[in-house]
């Protein structure tokens, strides 16, 4: 029994992962982790921020406290150039990252001053696996379905915010490589304000997610005042809305496709957080074990349900393979998509 009791203590110590977790617990005890939140306190994004900041450490080794720091700017530029390249890397220090800020870097935009595959990701709490980004229009307009938007039938104005934001690129593709008969309208400062200028009839639907819909504006959805057309961020049609087709279901080359895929890839990193790039491998590890522990959390996920936010995680491995093959997109691909969006 003695020996038995002895071999076990070796075993134990010479564990490498033990060990590992150790020196992991060492490091972090009596340690704060600064998390950088790259947008206003109040926002999605803040938000989703400090459910993870309540939740994560409890996971890590050594139980370090997260304080949330908001730094906006640039629609997160800001916080993510630095995390990129002025924070510790240490492992103090996460950040969230805005999900249209990889896509920029592959775009060549100059204020991106990193590369998003040297980043140390840990994940992403939504995938949008279970969302869609709907063209949606009020539901007395005449047209039933996606067909009636083609050329020479019937026109729908589209409600959007400012050049860059997801629904009026989403509305420009609908029009330009989707081809279909819809007029964005830019300007609006925000869904809630779209959705004014619907009921006012100003504007005849907008492009939002099937979450975001039913979180903001649920008695849209339930009273069945919006109609679906188009659904995008998807390769198959949501469940909920087997009659609507994609995106990809309207395309016939492979050119098309392919912008609409590049356009398409911040969405499945809706929500990602991210650490400087060469941590200590370690710590690395223990970061992103921590993540993914914390997404299966009965406490996480019941606040999570709680809050609205769309349960469908990734971790770092599924971002990595996403961001290497959007890098690989063609420039012809990039360069079409660009002359889109800047309409």
């Amino acid at each position: 029994m003695k020996r038995l009791a002895l071999l076990l203590i070796f075993l134990w110590v010479a564990d490498p992962a033990r060990a590992a977790d150790d020196g992991i617990d060492a490091f972090y005890n009596g340690k704060n982790i600064r998390l950088t939140v790259g947008s206003s306190a109040g926002g999605g994004t803040d938000i989703v921020a400090r459910l993870l900041a309540r939740h994560l450490n409890r996971y890590i080794p050594g139980k370090p406290g997260i304080i949330v720091v908001n730094q906006p700017g640039g629609g997160g530029l800001v916080g993510a150039n630095r995390i990129a390249n002025n924070a510790a890397r240490d492992g103090t220090e996460i950040a969230t990252m805005e999900r249209a800020i990889p896509q920029f870097a592959f775009m060549g935009d100059t204020n991106v001053h990193f590369d998003p595959l040297a980043l140390t990701w840990l994940g992403s709490l939504s995938s949008y696996r279970n969302d869609a980004f709907m063209l949606f229009v009020n539901a007395d307009h005449p047209a039933r379905s996606v067909d009636d938007l083609r050329p020479g039938k019937m026109m729908a104005r589209l409600g959007a915010s400012q050049q860059g934001s997801t629904n009026l690129t989403f509305a420009l593709i609908a029009r330009d490589v989707l081809g279909l008969n819809v007029v964005p309208i830019k300007g609006y400062a925000g869904t809630a304000k779209i959705s004014l200028a619907m009921a006012a009839r100003e504007v005849d639907g907008q492009l939002m997610g099937i979450v975001s819909l039913q979180a903001s504006q649920r008695h849209l959805w339930e009273t069945k005042m919006a109609r679906p057309l188009v659904q995008f961020a998807r390769h198959t049609r949501h469940p909920i809305l087997p009659d609507v087709p994609t995106g990809y279901e309207l395309l016939r080359d492979d050119t098309s496709r392919a912008l609409l895929e590049f356009a398409e890839l911040p969405f499945f990193m809706a929500q990602s957080f991210v650490a400087p790039p060469n941590l200590p491998a370690d710590r690395s590890a223990a970061l992103r074990k921590a993540f993914v522990l914390m997404t299966v959390d009965s406490d996480y996920r019941a606040e999570a349900n709680k809050l609205d936010i769309d349960d469908s995680p990734v971790g770092y491995e599924e971002i990595e393979a996403l961001l290497k093959k959007a890098k690989n997109t063609p420039k012809p691909v990039i360069d079409a998509f660009q002359r889109v969006i800047s309409r």
